[in-house]
């Protein structure tokens, strides 16, 4: 394939010698140029010390989200986690998860995976971590009107089926985001990304 030489180019080319004296930059990176998907300020950098300052300012905020349809979604949501700095990412399901929306944010933050559901309220009753469901379900409260826990994991279902029972059942509440039109429900990605907002409203981070 032929590149188009008038397309953007993306991140850093090679660093100008001599190199900075930086434990933190990756040598491979200062020679061939950092084309990855990070700000500005972690150009260079290894992935681990993008990691390692990451872990200092993580927020206090969880991400489910049920994988049970390898569903596009799941990537998007990890991505915007990953713009939210959380500091966990949990997937339930056996099933592999489809990380092509993600791109390849999921390096740069802690994925966990569980087997079902009795296995994430286990974890996150361990760490003192509450269950908030996210679907416009009988009985859930509007988003907009909660103020949600500062150590909580809002959890996601996959697109279509949302939440299982066993899911709802396990959460302290359910929480919905209000809409207007026609549609039954909106893409699983858009409502993670506003939730996380919503959260990001009322808490503080680092």
């Amino acid at each position: 394939m032929i590149e188009d030489p008038t397309a953007p180019t993306v991140g850093v080319g090679p660093h100008p010698e001599p190199w900075p004296d930086d434990g933190r930059l990756d040598p491979e990176l200062l020679r061939e140029g950092d084309r990855r998907n990070v700000i500005d300020r972690y150009r260079y950098w290894r992935l681990e010390a993008i990691v390692a300052d990451l872990d200092r300012t993580r927020t206090r905020l969880h991400v489910a989200i049920q994988n049970w349809e390898h569903d596009f979604n799941i990537g998007s949501i990890v991505r915007t986690a990953n713009a939210f700095n959380v500091a966990a990412v949990h997937i339930v399901g056996k099933r592999r998860w489809n990380r092509r929306g993600a791109m390849v944010t999921d390096r740069y933050l802690h994925v966990h995976h569980h087997d079902d559901e009795a296995a994430l309220f286990a974890y996150l009753a361990e760490h003192g971590v509450t269950p908030i469901g996210v679907d416009n379900l009988p009985g859930s409260v509007p988003l907009e009107e909660t103020v949600l826990p500062g150590d909580c994991c809002l959890v996601f279902g996959s697109e279509g089926p949302g939440l299982t029972d066993a899911m709802v059942a396990g959460c302290e509440r359910l929480v919905a985001i209000t809409q207007e039109g026609s549609t039954r429900s909106m893409n699983a990605g858009a409502a993670a990304a506003i939730a996380m907002y919503h959260w990001r409203l009322h808490h503080d981070v680092g």
